[in-house]
């Protein structure tokens, strides 16, 4: 505007002749309005970078607008045939952009009309030379008091626009500082503006702004923008029946344009969208009071509901804000399901699902009686901690079947960000609420069993401890009111059944750990592995690869062959590949015996049957015996290597504990000729080294007594003697108090020439005076050594309580020794007893002197 008046002279502001012209394909320009266009063509390019901007700054140059009417899908390089009218501009803003291909965005103010007299040049972009048709002062001069426009017609149009404009501004809310600007712009310029100024600003098409830009007289001007602000009067008073009055709806009715006369951008009523948003809004407030949801959370979704009334559906708030509400009356905040309560339906479902695990079953059980007693008992938080393969993820399944609740599983493995859990904040963009706010989401109840899948296995980045964030929602005093940080409202998990998983504890923080339940689910053994087979895992096998069990018969006997020699885990999941590839190789059979069979019913042309060499179908059922066994899964994986491992001195047979369940681990120790050193091989951490340090001192202050020498028969094992530990498999990391006995037997072997029973495992801590400490994992060690065809384990006096967890027939199989002090261990694992161990064992007698 400021730019405009400086070109005043007492002969009125004229533009200049010559002018840059700049085809639009989107919208038209009015005298007296503010429009963004965006240009990509060539020749707007060049007249940008080249009339526009200098250097940084932006020139003050007044250019020609022409509306190009050519279809912009069909547009082509060569120069349209240009509109005879056009408005003159000046760019009050230039902005460039290379996405999603280079091209600058505009804001053009009108200031007035022109004819085009003569083209000058087509490249780099279009010169012409115009002729002005409006004086340029109507637009930027303020009327003064007493001019009015001329009598007659044109006269009695003017005052009969003016009168509907101020209807309009009438039937607006004049807080709105759009209408209020609006207002000072009907009583400051000149009535024969106002088709020009209104026109631009209320809802009309391109093809109707471009009749007004056509109209060259002020009568013929009037005559076009009537009928348009008539329309949008009517459209108003049409709404006004249907809903309440809104400045929302006033806003939009508008164009607000910045950087010139009207600054902003335009906003016009769609009658039918306005009123099928405000149908939505009306159904989406009756599902917010039909939610049941608790006080806070209710005056928080009325809140939000008030802001997205007043707000127009084009601002991206607006989408947030009815996302937000939507979440919000889709959340079960009442909505529950009834548990069944039979104890003797749940024991029977429970046994049908999962052999074995009593202890899980007998917790269940537990909470089922509770729960009939009171009815408004917490959920418990429990954690099933075993090795792979055992059945956690399906039994906590099965518990929610037995339960009559929904499920739901949330995979916690590589979880590295906090929001995972506590969602994010709903000022980031893409902010979403977290798994457990969605999860309830999904099931649609408030008491679900939910499955936190390996929670060992979480990670933590700069994003935050996703274990911490766990700490609330795991904790039964602190969810009854969880706030996920998208609700930013509490939320009540109390109701909530948590069953977490892990491998081991040893990665859980303690702070977690502590806020759970934590029930142990060891290895399966041999005879439980039978029956989980032939219960669960060759039925599924079956119906999966479509065989009958009157096609393939898998006998006990092999089934016990396939789990000690083709596979040595403490879960089922190698098993049941192995059984699912003896199907498909009897689905081969059965296949191709289908095929023989159709071959052999066939019919010659002379009337007789085929007889071909084709082989006969197999007899059904198809029986695996250990011959098909070896031909389908190749030869056996797994030997029983204990008894001929152990035929030298320096060889014992220790018991370790690891994720994926027990294992069997050999201890070798040679000696040679030396300085007394002692080499450790086989990738041990610090605790094991100090357990064979600890080994050394012990047998070495013992030698006498257990008639230990060296290599050149002396009293002392060490002197001149080089000591060589090794602990097999060499690739795998060793660390743990565990193998000190493991490790004192071995060298008591060696240093005195006895051999080690084969039949005998151990495992257990030492100390310096020859006590056996106790250590963890007791029933997995126990069940791996059962499965290597152990018959004596040698365990520390007080893990004695551990063997009543074992199943009847591994206490029946395994011949069980206590051991308080290291005397009693190599008593029970050397052959034929061991040379001392009774004359140490007898302690002096004290007599008290009181």
């Amino acid at each position: 505007m400021l730019m405009c008046r400086t070109m005043s002279s007492s002969a009125g502001i004229q533009i200049p002749n010559r002018l840059p012209l700049l085809l639009t394909h989107e919208g038209v320009l009015l005298p007296g309005s503010t429009v963004r266009f965006s240009v990509d063509s060539p020749r707007n390019m060049q007249l940008v970078s080249q009339r526009l901007l200098k250097g940084t700054s932006l020139k003050s140059t007044i250019i020609g607008v022409i509306p190009n009417t050519r279809d912009p899908e069909h547009d082509t390089d060569d120069l349209p045939t240009l509109h005879k009218i056009g408005t003159a501009g000046i760019a009050v803003q230039v902005v460039g952009s290379n996405w999603p291909k280079p091209h600058y965005t505009l804001l053009i103010t009108g200031l007035c009309r022109f004819t085009v007299t003569s083209q000058l040049q087509e490249r780099p972009f279009v010169l012409a030379e115009v002729e002005q048709l409006d004086k340029l002062e109507q637009y930027t001069t303020p009327v003064p008091e007493g001019v009015t426009a001329e009598d007659g017609e044109l006269g009695e149009l003017s005052q009969k626009f003016y009168h509907a404009a101020v209807q309009l501004l009438g039937m607006l809310d004049m807080s709105v500082p759009v209408v209020a600007k609006f207002r000072r712009l009907l009583d400051s310029l000149p009535r024969e503006t106002l088709p020009d100024v209104v026109a631009s600003m209320i809802r009309t098409s391109n093809k109707e702004k471009l009749q007004v830009l056509d109209a060259l007289s002020l009568e013929e001007r009037f005559k076009k923008a009537l009928p348009m602000l008539n329309r949008q009067i009517e459209g108003l008073k049409l709404l006004q029946k249907t809903r309440k009055r809104s400045p929302d709806n006033e806003k939009r009715v508008l164009s607000v344009r910045k950087g010139g006369v009207l600054p902003g951008r335009q906003f016009n009523l769609d009658e039918e969208d306005e009123d099928e948003d405000g149908n939505d809004t009306a159904a989406l407030e009756r599902k917010v009071h039909g939610a049941n949801m608790p006080e806070a959370a209710l005056k928080v979704c009325l809140k939000e509901l008030k802001r997205l009334k007043k707000m127009p559906q084009s601002m991206p708030e607006h989408a947030l804000t009815r996302n937000y509400l939507d979440l919000m009356v889709e959340l079960p905040w009442s909505k529950s399901t009834k548990d069944c309560l039979d104890i003797g339906a749940a024991r029977t479902l429970l046994d049908n699902d999962h052999y074995a695990m009593d202890k899980l079953k007998r917790r269940v059980l537990e909470y089922l009686a509770v729960r009939q007693l009171k009815t408004t008992l917490k959920g418990p938080i429990l954690c099933f901690v075993g090795p792979p393969g055992v059945g956690k993820t399906s039994v906590g399944r099965s518990i929610a079947r037995t339960l009559g609740r929904e499920f739901h599983r949330i995979a916690l493995g590589g979880v590295c960000d906090q929001s995972d859990i506590r969602g994010h904040r709903r000022t980031y963009v893409g902010s979403m609420p977290g798994r457990i706010i969605n999860g309830l989401k999904t099931v649609g109840v408030n008491n679900p069993v939910f499955l936190l899948d390996e929670v060992d296995k979480l990670g933590k980045s700069l994003q935050g401890d996703p274990a911490a964030a766990l700490l609330e929602v795991l904790d039964p005093e602190q969810n009854h009111s969880f706030t996920d940080h998208y609700l930013n409202v509490a939320f009540d998990l109390s109701q909530v059944l948590f069953i977490a998983t892990a491998n081991t504890t040893a990665s859980i923080p303690p702070a977690l750990l502590d806020r759970m339940e934590v029930l142990q689910v060891p290895g399966y053994t041999q005879e439980e592995k039978v029956e989980i087979a032939h219960r669960h895992l060759i039925p599924n096998q079956l119906e999966q690869h479509g065989l009958t069990p009157q096609q393939l018969h898998i006998p006990q006997d092999t089934t016990q062959n396939i789990i000690s020699r083709y596979t040595r885990e403490a879960g089922v999941r190698s098993l049941e590949r192995k059984i699912g590839a003896i199907c498909r190789a009897v689905a081969v059979k059965v296949a191709e015996g289908h095929r023989v069979a159709k071959t052999e019913e066939a019919v010659t042309p002379e009337g007789s049957t085929q007889q071909g060499d084709t082989a006969a179908p197999p007899e059904m059922p198809i029986l695996i015996d250990h011959i098909a066994l070896k031909d389908i899964l190749g030869l056996p994986l797994f030997e029983m290597e204990v008894s001929e491992r152990l035929t030298l001195p320096g060889v014992a047979l220790g018991l370790a504990w690891t994720p994926l369940g027990g294992e069997i681990m050999f201890v070798e120790a040679s000696r040679t000729e030396g300085e007394g050193q002692l080499t450790l091989t086989g990738q041990l951490g610090d605790v094991m080294k100090e357990s064979a340090h600890l080994a050394i001192s012990w047998l070495r202050a013992n030698a006498k007594t257990y008639q230990l020498t060296n290599i050149t028969g002396g009293s002392d094992p060490l002197e001149g003697t080089d000591i060589h530990l090794h602990f097999p498999a060499g690739a795998v990391t060793k660390d743990g108090p565990s193998a000190g006995v493991t490790i004192v037997t071995c060298l008591a072997s060696l240093f005195s020439g006895r051999l080690v029973r084969s039949d005998v495992a151990m495992t257990g801590e030492i100390t310096l005076r020859g006590l056996v400490l106790p250590v963890g994992g007791i029933k997995d060690k126990i069940l791996a050594a059962h499965r290597a065809g152990v018959k004596r384990v040698i365990l520390p006096k007080r893990n004695e309580k551990d063997l009543e967890e074992l199943p009847a027939n591994v206490q029946v199989d395994l011949d069980f020794v206590t051991a308080g002090n290291l005397d009693e261990v190599l008593n029970a694992a050397i052959d034929g007893g061991f040379p001392g161990t009774a004359r140490s064992c007898t302690q002096p007698q004290l007599s008290s002197k009181l």
